[in-house]
């Protein structure tokens, strides 16, 4: 018995200690609970919505999640189900009335079952069965009651209305407490769940492979294990993180503008970017499980290889690291640019050395091996690549802003015969970013267009090659 209660004090710490809103959440819960249930202590309250009032606690129960998207989405499907619910509960109802007492119960039982089996067909609709589930079932829930009841009850519209005014007054007080007291954005929590995937990646590349992957003979080194394990599990999590990575995505649509996050912001993109990194972390399991079977590997082979590949790896990781800092301050991701040209530098490095001399020197026993660890470097670098792109486009999607330091050079971007360039100029009335656009004409000459009208731009421009600017009269 000691040792029940002692785990389950463990299990009860561990739970505040990884998330304390958990324990606010539950206040929350229960002051909303507390405050519907006035409508049925109350005598005026009680007067006008009956037995009915009971629908507001039930509903605070149901309705009310962690999340303040997950609220607003059940909130907002169970009141306009209700709504529509009930009202085409009434308007069936006297319809079937108009064709007589006893083709009443005839009329109403098919449009009840035409009504329902479309409904219910509806929810396999991808859109809406991922943002209107909830909703489709109460409605068929309301409408069926509301026409059914109908038939028996002759307050149909006071019934409606009773159950209608107290699903929504507790719909109301979850939306407005969830919202108002603590919220807890789901947004904030998808933001923070890819940032952190990304981190788990960068953290396994530097540390369980960077400088360490193991082209020594034995394979891995044993000294080694207790960190690349700790890697592994992290890691591990990125892999299971689509289905959180969805739910939050589709509840952080529901949500208001709130803190950085604006009211349209780009929730799909962090989706794009959650595929990417589970990519990314399908090939590094993948890699990770080729390194611990032992093989030989030949020491020449070994020197020559060695260099360029730990450099792949540990620059791969600077890159995530860097797009990782770089969505944690909401700034254009400037320095992940570098680190990853320089990974595929490392990569044309080995690609050049495989096609030089390693097929004529070497076994095909010996050289297979290492080609098979290549390769699966390569399709992680091409993963981080594709991760990179895709927070450029949320940098520009979501607008994060532009930081650059003293000694940074401007980013550029290539754009098919455009070269777009952005820089801080140094300006006596203030720090504004200038855009300036260079298309490539045919001929020699150079069309340059300028957004913005500040005079220390009349000609000056900057160049992919150079880190200062050139005048435009000698490009």
């Amino acid at each position: 018995m000691q040792a029940l209660i002692l785990n389950f004090v463990t299990t009860i710490e561990k739970l505040v200690i990884d998330d304390p809103r958990r324990i606010v959440h539950s206040f929350k819960v229960a002051l909303a609970i507390t405050l519907v249930s006035t409508v049925y202590y109350l005598k005026p309250l009680y007067k006008d919505m009956g037995d009915a009032s009971l629908w507001a606690v039930m509903t605070v129960v149901v309705v009310f999640e962690y999340t303040a998207g997950a609220t607003l989405c059940k909130g907002m499907n169970r009141g306009l189900a209700t709504l529509l619910g009930g009202a085409l509960g009434i308007g069936a109802k006297y319809l079937a009335s108009l064709s007589g007492p006893k083709a009443e119960p005839i009329v109403l039982g098919c449009i009840i079952f035409l009504l329902a089996a479309s409904a219910t067909f509806s929810r396999f609709i991808p859109h809406i069965k991922k943002r209107y589930d909830y909703g489709v079932m109460i409605f068929i829930l309301t409408f069926s009651l509301v026409a059914v009841s109908g038939y028996r009850v002759d307050k149909i519209i006071e019934l409606a209305y009773q159950r209608l005014s107290t699903i929504i007054i507790g719909c109301a007080t979850c939306i407005i407490i969830s919202i108002c007291v603590c919220p807890v954005w789901a947004g904030e929590d998808l933001h923070n769940l890819v940032v952190s995937n990304l981190e788990k990646l960068a953290s396994f590349l530097e540390a369980g492979f960077g400088g360490q992957i193991p082209f020594e003979g034995d394979g891995v080194n044993s000294s080694n294990e207790p960190d690349k394990s700790s890697c592994l599990v992290a890691y591990k999590s990125v892999l299971n993180s689509k289905a959180a990575e969805e739910s939050l995505a589709n509840f952080a649509w529901w949500e208001p503008g709130h803190g950085k996050f604006g009211l349209y912001h780009p929730w799909k993109q962090y989706l794009k970017i959650g595929v990417a990194s589970r990519q990314c972390g399908s090939h590094i399991e993948a890699l990770n499980g080729y390194l611990d079977a032992n093989f030989q590997i030949s020491s020449e082979l070994r020197k020559r290889v060695e260099e360029p590949c730990i450099k792949m790896c540990s620059e791969a990781g600077t890159t995530l690291k860097e797009l990782a800092n770089s969505m944690k301050s909401f700034s254009c991701p400037l320095k992940s640019t570098m680190h990853l040209q320089t990974c595929k530098e490392a990569v044309d490095e080995v690609n050049a050395m495989l096609k030089a001399s390693f097929v004529g020197e070497f076994d095909i026993l010996e050289i297979t091996p290492i080609i098979r660890v290549v390769s699966m470097l390569i399709e992680i670098v091409k993963c981080v690549e594709t991760i990179h792109v895709a927070i450029e486009e949320l940098s520009e999607q979501a607008h994060f802003k532009m930081l650059l330091g003293d000694d940074e050079k401007p980013q550029v971007h290539h754009d098919g015969g455009a070269v777009a360039c952005l820089d801080d100029h140094d300006n006596q009335e203030d720090n504004d970013f200038v855009k300036v656009i260079i298309h490539k004409i045919p001929s020699e000459s150079l069309e340059i267009e300028i957004i913005g009208d500040k005079k220390p731009f009349e000609k000056q421009l900057v160049c992919s090659h150079c880190p200062k600017h050139m005048d435009v009269d000698g490009y």
